[in-house]
């Protein structure tokens, strides 16, 4: 058996970009905790929407 690539792998940068993108700066922390609590907020308010990634 052959070693798999991933098929992103390769073609990450001038085919598909990245999933998430940071545009931090001074306070990244303070960004960070908010971000989690809205991604807390959306899984509960969004269980049953069929919503695959947030």
């Amino acid at each position: 058996m052959g070693q798999k690539a991933h098929p992103t792998g390769s073609r990450l940068g001038y085919i598909k970009g990245w999933d998430s993108n940071w545009y931090g700066g001074d306070n990244y922390v303070d960004k960070l905790v908010e971000d989690e609590k809205i991604r807390q907020y959306l899984s509960t308010r969004l269980k049953k929407a069929s919503v695959s990634k947030t």
